[in-house]
């Protein structure tokens, strides 16, 4: 071979993030993981569609974008883009700064999307029930895209990712080795702008950051006191709805009313009326909490 070519081929390689499935799940579990525990997607099918969809992070989609999902633009973003061809010429996608704001994302697109409600009615253990109900809510295009997550996390036993809860140690490495969403990303939830608070964080830190008074911030998330936030907590910067977007909620273990308000947007009383609670009482997991409508009486 040609020195000057054997040169060029060494420096290509010196660039290239080229890794197998093993090392991607290596690099990427706790961040499945931890986003499995704020989001109740399981972890086995967040690694077995970053695998999928990345190319296990050697994708040009993950290279030049840091987008491990194959998501695109669609009408509501407004943030960095990459245009890229794929069931159409010259397709937008979206552009993140890091990976795990692509993993964030993906966490957000799919509990916010009403197409994919129903998946949430699922267990975290059931990745088959999620693989299927992925490509019947049409994330793919691909015919055999549940066959192809299900024998991913066979093959890698990822299922054993989806029990699973990271300790302190695990957690503070995670926030040092990978930068999370910066405090300043504003998304919508129901209309309403929100951010997502850092772990520790308190609402008087974000008032100040983002230029509100404390009791307007206080207000708005229907808090009486100031306190300490846990990662991935939303924080509305406006006032929370009367209603959601999707029509009903399954409640899964460790949830609240508070949290389920908090979740999508709607302020508690009136969370508590249209489901005909009175208000402190709490529901059951499994419960069917109507989001738009008052429940009926038979």
């Amino acid at each position: 071979m040609n020195l000057k070519l054997v040169f060029i081929f060494l420096f290509l390689c010196s660039f290239s993030k080229a890794q197998t499935p093993r090392d991607y799940i290596k690099e990427y579990s706790a961040l499945a993981i931890h986003e499995m525990n704020l989001y109740s997607i399981p972890a086995s099918i967040t690694l077995a569609q970053g695998i999928l969809e990345s190319g296990s992070g050697t994708s040009t989609l993950a290279l030049k974008a840091n987008n491990h999902f194959g998501i695109k633009c669609h009408v509501h973003w407004v943030g960095p883009s990459i245009y890229h061809d794929d069931d159409e010429k010259n397709e937008c996608f979206r552009k993140y700064q890091n990976v795990s704001e692509s993993y964030r994302d993906h966490s957000i697109f799919l509990s916010e999307r009403s197409r994919y409600a129903f998946l949430f009615e699922l267990r975290k253990t059931d990745y088959k029930g999620w693989a299927k109900g992925l490509q019947k809510a049409g994330y793919a295009t691909s015919k055999t895209y549940s066959k192809k997550l299900i024998n991913l996390i066979n093959e890698y036993d990822l299922s054993r990712y989806d029990q699973k809860k990271l300790n302190r140690k695990e957690l503070n490495k995670l926030q040092v080795e990978v930068s999370l969403v910066s405090d300043s990303e504003i998304f919508e939830k129901n209309y309403t702008k929100y951010i997502l608070a850092k772990d520790g964080q308190y609402y008087d830190d974000i008032a100040e950051a983002m230029d509100v008074w404390l009791w307007e911030l206080l207000k708005y998330n229907e808090c009486d006191i100031d306190r300490t936030l846990i990662e991935g907590e939303k924080v509305y910067l406006q006032p929370k709805r009367r209603k959601g977007v999707k029509p009903y909620h399954i409640v899964q273990e460790g949830e609240n009313m508070y949290s389920i308000s908090q979740l999508h947007g709607i302020k508690l009383k009136q969370l508590y009326k249209k489901n005909r609670m009175e208000m402190g009482s709490e529901p059951y997991v499994g419960q069917k909490i109507n989001l738009i409508k008052k429940i009926k009486f038979n």
